[in-house]
């Protein structure tokens, strides 16, 4: 009887002291996890808590220094992707490993497709297409396995790498920021998927910094905190926003928006103002709006309002179809980026790997890279100039580096956001934009970003933040100007703000 309660009450895999070094840096020191079968446990903490070189470990992705991985009570070896897939581990990764160039089905089935015509070995096509849309249909995605994996959504391309998973026999599936590039709408149906494998007894180790997520879905939660085991919340009930965000960083989340206020324009002059824009996406809305000198305008919307493309036609990257802006009385004419820079308005993308920065190059390269000029004499650049600003940058806002010779592509989310910023404030900038500034953040590194803008609002700045995120409208913002559609229905003042109020004007109702 002894022997039959340990087997009912084994979990489905465990790793247990699990340690992992990379030249100079301790990455992970002694952590465990274990899932239960048919379990979503979240996994959660800052970046370079050591997440991702867990998940790396288990997905057979790179090798661990010590520790056990046991699965149904067995020791195990996971040298490969391919040996944990053998073993029912299948990873989806933030960044999607589909190939766009093949058909669903051929994805799904992709190194593990089925044969007949016995030596021939000649691709079983009718069973491929058959087999997948039954996966399809599971998943409620309604679309033919023929179609071409260019043709769809990310959120589709997702559940083709579920699909793919649930091919391969998956017992255990990792999911790594899965919601980041998706719609509400997408990622409640992501979310309802979750909940389908649980019921049918897959496991799932959920990773994601939207703290509202893992309330929803988690059974459980095991927190990291550089490298170590931060502790974990067992009961489903006890999962709560504030109490991760406290387990992760050691602080509280009223914490998180403190900074020195300016209210609405208590600093003189006009500031920034933008009248009668209209974008390209949306030829038929005018914008206006003002933002004060030390205010910090939200930017509000559900995803396709039109808000990043007015950041864009703001900065030059798109044409406006007509603008008539300026900063501080004085009239702007921006045709492209190079006219926005030398009138001191600056645009931080919402995606800084392709747009904000140049990841092959390293940190002092991207900080200085608009403003070489100032940093040479006959063409050739003074190294030490720019070294001594990318070490002052470096200090001056907190980016985490050995070295300002470091490559961005080896930085945090949070550290190569505060690069793009860094790179803007050499300029001394009369007009800032952030869109989603803490994109792919954990909450610690947003925590220094939120400080960041207020600091430059305190500074005189006029900055304009463009966020999906509600909490963190409500707490950056002094005011808050909602867009529906390419149209702006409304302007909250502080004493206004409430998320009925801002979703009310985000779905159209005006104000």
């Amino acid at each position: 009887m002894a022997v039959a309660a340990t087997e009912i009450n084994r979990p489905l895999f465990e790793m247990t002291g699990i340690s992992k070094r990379f030249p100079g840096v301790v990455a992970l020191d002694n952590v465990s996890l274990s899932v239960d079968k048919g379990e979503i446990v979240a996994l959660i903490g800052e970046n370079g808590a050591g997440k991702s070189t867990l998940m790396k470990i288990l997905g057979g992705a790179i090798s661990r220094d010590a520790g056990t991985i046991t699965i149904d009570g067995n020791p195990v070896e996971i040298r490969s992707p391919a040996s944990a897939s053998a073993l029912g581990i299948e990873f989806i990764h933030q960044e999607l490993s589909v190939l766009d160039n093949l058909d669903v089905a051929a994805n799904i089935f992709l190194r593990r497709e089925p044969t007949t015509g016995g030596f021939l070995k000649l691709i079983d096509r009718s069973r491929i297409y058959r087999e997948a849309d039954v996966l399809l249909k599971k998943l409620g995605l309604n679309i033919s396995s023929r179609t071409s994996l260019n043709q769809l959504s990310i959120a589709q391309q997702q559940l083709v790498e579920i699909a793919r998973a649930l091919s391969a026999g998956a017992r255990i599936i990792i999911m790594d920021e899965p919601t980041s590039s998706l719609t509400l709408t997408e990622t409640r149906r992501l979310l309802e998927i979750v909940k389908d494998l649980k019921a049918e007894k897959v496991s799932i180790i959920y990773i994601s910094h939207r703290m509202h997520e893992v309330e929803e879905i988690a059974d459980r939660a095991v927190v990291l905190r550089d490298g170590r085991n931060a502790g974990e919340i067992q009961k489903r009930a006890d999962i709560t926003h504030e109490r991760m965000v406290r387990m992760m960083v050691g602080r509280d989340l009223k914490d998180f928006f403190k900074g020195e206020r300016q209210g609405n324009g208590h600093q003189e002059g006009a500031g920034f103002e933008v009248r009668k824009l209209r974008t390209l996406r949306y030829p038929n809305h005018i914008i206006s709006f003002t933002v004060k000198p030390g205010e910090v305008l939200g930017l509000a919307g559900l995803v396709g309002a039109g808000r990043s493309e007015v950041a864009r036609a703001i900065f030059g990257v798109e044409p406006a179809l007509d603008a008539d802006m300026a900063v501080n009385g004085v009239d702007l004419r921006i045709f492209n980026p190079h006219d926005a820079i030398n009138r001191g308005v600056y645009l931080i993308p919402e995606d800084r790997r392709q747009n904000g920065l140049i990841v092959d190059f390293n940190v002092r390269e991207n900080i200085s890279l608009p403003n070489l000029e100032n940093f040479s004499s006959a063409k050739i650049i003074d190294r030490a100039r720019e070294s001594k600003l990318a070490l002052d940058a470096c200090k001056s806002i907190n980016i985490k580096t050995p070295s300002p010779e470091m490559r961005a592509a080896n930085l945090s989310g949070g550290n190569q956001q505060k690069v793009v910023l860094a790179r803007w404030l050499t300029f001394s900038p009369k007009v800032l934009i952030f869109d989603e500034p803490t994109r792919g953040i954990d909450v610690g590194a947003k925590s220094e970003i939120y400080a960041l803008i207020r600091k430059l609002a305190a500074e005189g700045v006029s900055v304009v933040v463009i966020s999906s995120e509600m909490e963190e409208v409500l707490g950056i913002s002094d005011r808050i100007a909602v867009m529906h559609e390419g149209k702006l229905t409304g302007i909250l003042n502080r004493s206004q703000f409430s998320e009925e109020a801002v979703m009310r004007l985000a779905t159209g109702v005006e104000g």
